[in-house]
């Protein structure tokens, strides 16, 4: 019985500094040898320097001169520590209630589009993180914006169109747009 314990024991230790020690280091300096912005965040940083925000982390803009975001489910809004959906499915009166909501205020909003919301402005992501929108989402914010920043309809969709993000090696994934990036060379203008 004694030597089974022995066994177990050391075979517990060799895996758990493995998997819990050498595994997580050995990975993580890989990471920060082959892409050390990537590994450490994509933080992005203001003209002063400071870091802003992260380029895979939603974050709320109220002002109605910055696109704006989809909802977050994820704690008070684009909280990393709570990342989750809502888990509201399609018959929830919670779901319907938020997104009604959400369409009057979109509705409401001066110098607003006229067409029909897409979907991604009234529904929260998967994760309740995600930093983009779809090009469509963009787009349709753009009389608003540029109402409330005196800018040319035209000039503020070319921006967006310029920041489109293309389905990586042409199939993976949809277009879209990282609202922090489009807001940041929003207000390089």
């Amino acid at each position: 019985m004694r030597k089974t314990l022995d066994v177990a024991l050391r075979l517990t230790v060799v895996t758990l500094l493995l998997t819990g020690l050498a595994y997580p280091l050995a990975t993580t300096g890989l990471a920060q040898l082959a892409f050390p912005r990537r590994a450490n965040g994509s933080l992005v940083a203001g003209r002063d320097g400071r870091v802003i925000g992260s380029e895979l982390i939603g974050q709320t803009f109220l002002s109605a001169r910055y696109f704006q975001p989809r909802p977050s489910a994820a704690g008070k809004g684009y909280d990393g520590a709570s990342s989750s959906a809502s888990n509201l499915g399609p018959t929830s009166a919670a779901l319907r209630t938020r997104v009604t909501t959400e369409l009057l205020r979109l509705r409401s909003e001066p110098a607003g589009s006229t067409g029909p919301v897409p979907s991604d402005l009234v529904t929260a992501s998967g994760s309740g993180l995600d930093p983009h929108l779809s090009p469509a989402a963009a787009l349709w914010q753009v009389p608003r914006v540029a109402h409330a920043r005196g800018l040319d309809e035209g000039q503020v969709r070319a921006l967006v169109v310029s920041h489109i993000e293309h389905r990586q090696l042409g199939v993976l994934g949809e277009p879209r747009v990282n609202v922090l990036m489009l807001n940041l060379a929003l207000d390089g203008k």
